[in-house]
């Protein structure tokens, strides 16, 4: 699966991301009404928070981080999706990372995150799913592994670090975003299950 990486929707989710994340960044106000807030979400049923917050970043690095996993993968889903199924699965991974982060945090009305960061992961696992084993490396693991491994070993660790408390990072939608990728690409696309087990199991039974 080697397509371009920038495909028309691409650029525009990726321009999209950085106007609105740059905008917000010089606007206190348009970040602080569109940001993920948990109380005016609940309260006052800005429900559109769900999905502006994912437009948003705190930060440069931030921004970079979840534009660059959106360009080296964003691209080969899309190919193997087709455009409308692969914003399907875009937005589904958004909004479920949100979801998620909403019902892991729905009792603490302060909680505030923003990012595009469960798009992305629902995007990681979709190429999961067509590229088991391809091999892929993540910081700060310094050797390349096989991409369902690395995508056991996010889950896992998602689980586990929104867990904690005080923590300045939303796993939670990390977490979110991960599993309804996961579910709206088999959705969008039932041949991505079979390919993935058939991958599986060839691997597998050569071992």
């Amino acid at each position: 699966m080697e397509e371009p990486l920038f495909t028309p929707v691409i650029v525009l989710l990726i321009a999209g991301n950085v106007l609105a994340s740059l905008y917000a960044l010089s606007n206190a106000k348009f970040m602080d009404r569109n940001l993920f807030h948990v109380g005016p979400i609940l309260q006052n049923q800005e429900w559109h928070r769900l999905v502006t917050s994912g437009f948003l970043h705190g930060g440069f690095l931030h921004l970079f981080v979840n534009m660059y996993v959106l360009f080296s993968f964003g691209g080969e889903v899309e190919a193997q999706l087709g455009t409308v199924s692969f914003i399907i699965v875009y937005f589904a991974a958004l909004l479920g990372g949100n979801a998620w982060a909403l019902l892991e945090n729905k009792n603490k009305p302060s909680y505030r995150a923003l990012g595009a960061s469960g798009a992305t992961s629902g995007v990681v696992m979709s190429f999961i799913l067509f590229e088991p084993f391809r091999g892929m490396m993540i910081f700060p693991i310094p050797f390349f592994m096989p991409a369902v491994l690395l995508g056991v070993l996010f889950l896992v660790g998602s689980a586990i670090l929104a867990q904690r408390e005080n923590k300045t990072i939303g796993h939670e939608a990390h977490l979110g975003g991960a599993l309804a990728g996961i579910v709206a690409t088999i959705l969008v696309e039932p041949s991505a299950l079979s390919n993935f087990s058939g991958q599986v199991a060839e691997v597998l039974g050569g071992v």
